[in-house]
């Protein structure tokens, strides 16, 4: 007889670890529905992107330009501010200009140019129009790239600054490069702030959805801010109180399970 109630106990015991097992599963499940990235996709998903992107200058950027002709290289030298004595590097700092609060920006020989507004493509052309135009150089070849390209993020108490190397950067992209995103970050909060016609204007981007990618700021701009915040205080502190009320609930239920499983054995003996 005692064997045989043992042998119901210990049924009842496993009963109620299942239970608890399974409680703690579901709560990782729910827990990692809040946290997971781009939870609506599939393998073969295919979302088209209405937000291409390419950098515009601004004021306050700094920007890299080289003029060269393909026929006569002498030609292009007054149109740079290094000279073809100067090292690599002494080319690369001293061919540095900086946009103007008006947006201009100063060169040898051409002198002011507005480049504001324009992608760094369409100032090349542009310079080089001029000096077809001006009858300097028949085939020039002119190169510009952004020499302060970053992003700053704050979050969790401490600031970053990211680099971009080659002048494009998704959401999606500048995540990864801060190395991902703690789990206590609230991922529904993820703002990004940026300068628009004088103005700062903040987004909300949520990386657990699809929809990211047709947001106007997915497409990452020069001196961009993202800012997270953390699910600490009352809203750490009501997650842990609803799980642990979960957890609880079905504990309790175990509980009452094993105990009536355990009355009725003991009442059929």
């Amino acid at each position: 007889m005692t064997q045989t109630k043992e042998i119901i106990y210990n049924k009842n015991i496993q009963a109620a670890f299942f239970c608890i097992v399974m409680a703690v599963l579901f709560t990782s499940c729910v827990t990692s529905r809040r946290v997971n990235y781009l939870q609506d996709m599939t393998q073969g998903s295919q979302i088209e992107l209405e937000n291409r992107f390419e950098a515009v200058i601004a004021p306050y950027d700094q920007l890299e330009i080289s003029i060269t002709s393909t026929d006569k290289p002498e030609l292009a030298s007054p149109f740079n501010s290094w000279n073809g004595n100067q090292s690599q590097n002494q080319r690369g700092l001293s061919n540095s200009y900086l946009v103007d609060v008006n947006g201009d920006i100063e060169m040898p020989t051409l002198g002011h140019i507005h480049v504001a507004g324009l992608t760094r493509l369409r100032l090349q052309d542009t310079i080089a129009d001029i000096l077809r135009t001006e009858g300097y150089i028949a085939n020039p070849f002119v190169n510009v790239h952004f020499a302060n390209f970053k992003i700053f993020y704050l979050g969790n108490g401490t600031g970053k600054v990211i680099t971009i190397p080659n002048e494009r950067c998704t959401f999606l992209e500048a995540l990864s490069m801060l190395g991902g995103l703690d789990p206590y970050i609230r991922r529904d909060k993820i703002a990004v702030m940026r300068e628009v016609n004088g103005q700062m204007v903040m987004r909300y981007l949520d990386p657990r959805s699809s929809d990211v990618f047709n947001d106007p700021f997915f497409m990452m701009q020069q001196n961009d801010f993202i800012i997270t915040e953390s699910m600490n205080g009352g809203v750490l502190r009501n997650e842990f109180t609803y799980w642990t009320g979960l957890v609880g609930t079905f504990l309790s239920l175990a509980s009452l399970l094993t105990t009536f499983m355990l009355y009725r054995s003991m009442s059929n003996q």
